[in-house]
């Protein structure tokens, strides 16, 4: 009996395989003929599906950036254009606790039908439905939230973790903690390539580079008339003698490199060197005794400017209530060449009137400390700036100050401290190219001398007040470069003509 049984064994197995494989085969041969009854409208129906349903988690995303960058420049409330754009949204339209939009579920739970049972899982090109994220978690198909053991790196800033379809982690960010309303609250706005570049010329250096290499040239004009006499007065009334009309013309060519040095977020270093190339034209009347003709000459210098440097500390950095606001002290140092003790000589052997002197100067002759303080608030696409700045000459003593020739005259000068103040805007007109204009005012009082043994006097006509009106141009060529162009007018006779100049700012 037990033989009988382990002999059929064997055959019952044997015979078991054949059927195995007959109800394989037409297991398979029917799935392939339910396939085969989907028809091909079915088919795209669903692919349509699919591909509204992606749409319309890409505009989400899209209205979720757009929500947050408004919100980082200060601009509307959070969540209001998502609304707005859409009345008819769904659900992942509507703003969470925080005031943005809540991300889609997952695709497989927006289709409809697609946890039902049966639901067709396959697309007329065998691609899934809702094809898994790589970092995808469970999906809970009562509540629609996904759970993950760790970090999303990939999931919208902000969401609210207890709205449907939020996901659920650690509560973490990228990196970060909290909730995003803090992080909007003391978060400083977001600034556009063209705006950096505004910061970068009229308020302070940026902080966030550490080295940045400025390299500029600009062009200064100046073109000066004034009445010359000659003679002598009769009778208290009537002059007897040569009138004379005399013109200067003068350009001033300085290139300098800048070189600026981030130690923190909020201090920076910097040292500017310039190169100056001078020449003055002169011209006046009188020549061989006549008074309508003219003579003129000319003079050129080129030498080593004044070498300055200077320390920025940003005191409070700028936030959607409060501005940038930048401290400064800068020293400059009389490497020029000093205009003091130059000497005057007549040019013309026919032309007394023809005077002018020997060289021309590229530098003040004194040291000086300048403190000052510039705010900068931005108002996308609009930025605010203005400065603050006391400049204090420090007194020097000279070997000669006199300008006639055969003459030494020792003496100490003291230059007037300057007060310069300033303000303007600029305009954002795309991401990378903006405008400015603003104004700027220089209050120097009169200088003052004293010779060995005797008190201070005052210089005749050395107090000026020079008035400026600036324009600038910039355009951002990429990350690293910049195109700065400027053009100043001068409103006062004591401000150059103009000011043409462009500088290159270079950041690593």
């Amino acid at each position: 009996m037990n033989t009988m049984s382990r002999t059929a064994a064997p055959r019952l197995t044997l015979a078991a395989i054949p059927a195995a494989v007959m109800l394989f085969a037409l297991a398979q041969s029917a799935q392939a003929q339910a396939l085969s009854n989907q028809s091909l409208e079915d088919r795209l129906n669903m692919l349509m599906r699919v591909v509204d349903e992606q749409q319309r988690q890409i505009q989400s995303l899209e209205r979720q950036v757009t929500n947050l960058e408004m919100t980082q420049r200060g601009r509307g409330m959070p969540g209001a254009a998502a609304l707005a754009a859409s009345p008819d949204a769904a659900v992942a339209d509507q703003p969470g606790a925080d005031g943005l939009p809540v991300p889609l579920p997952p695709l497989a739970q927006a289709l409809p039908g697609a946890n039902a049972p049966g639901a067709l899982t396959g697309t007329a090109t065998g691609v899934p439905v809702n094809p898994p994220s790589p970092d995808a978690g469970t999906t809970s198909g009562a509540t629609g939230a996904s759970a993950s053991s760790g970090p999303q790196q990939g999931a919208p800033v902000g969401v609210n973790p207890n709205a449907p379809g939020a996901v659920a982690g650690t509560g973490a960010t990228n990196g970060t903690t909290g909730t995003i309303g803090e992080t909007q609250k003391n978060a400083e706005p977001s600034r556009t390539q063209a705006e950096e570049a505004v910061v970068q010329r009229e308020h302070a250096p940026l902080f966030d580079h550490k080295l940045t290499l400025d390299w500029g040239i600009s062009d200064t004009y100046y073109d000066r008339r004034q009445l010359q006499l000659s003679g002598f007065l009769a009778l208290d009334a009537i002059f007897l003698g040569n009138i004379n009309l005399g013109q200067t013309k003068s350009h001033q060519v300085t290139a300098d490199l800048d070189t600026r040095y981030g130690l923190t977020d909020r201090m920076s270093i910097d040292v500017d060197v310039p190169y100056v190339y001078r020449h003055s034209s002169f011209i006046v009347g009188g020549a061989g005794g006549s008074a309508s003709t003219l003579s003129d000459a000319s003079v050129n210098s080129n030498a080593i400017g004044d070498v300055n440097f200077g320390i920025y500390y940003q005191f409070l950095k700028e936030t959607n209530n409060l501005p940038d606001v930048v401290g400064s002290l800068r020293v400059k140092t009389p490497t020029g060449t000093s205009p003091f003790g130059i000497k005057v000589q007549q040019l013309a052997p026919d032309n007394t009137n023809l005077v002018a002197p020997s060289k021309l100067p590229t530098g003040t002759g004194f040291w000086n400390v300048t403190a000052g303080v510039s705010v900068l608030k931005t108002y996308d696409p609009v930025v605010l700036f203005g400065s603050l700045s006391y400049t204090y000459n420090i007194a020097r003593s000279f070997a000669d100050i006199s300008s006639v020739v055969g003459q030494t005259q020792p003496a100490q000068v003291k230059l007037g401290d300057v007060v310069q103040f300033g303000g303007g805007v600029a305009l954002a007109f795309s991401d990378k190219d903006s405008a400015s204009i603003s104004y700027t005012m220089a209050i120097e009082p009169q200088s003052k001398t004293k010779s060995p043994g005797g008190g201070w006097t005052g210089v005749p006509g050395s107090e000026t007040t020079a008035s400026v009106l600036n324009f600038g141009l910039n355009h951002v060529v990429n990350k690293h470069l910049t195109i700065n162009g400027a053009v100043s007018v001068g409103l006062t006779p004591d401000a150059p003509n103009f000011v043409v100049g462009v500088r290159f700012p270079y950041t690593f």
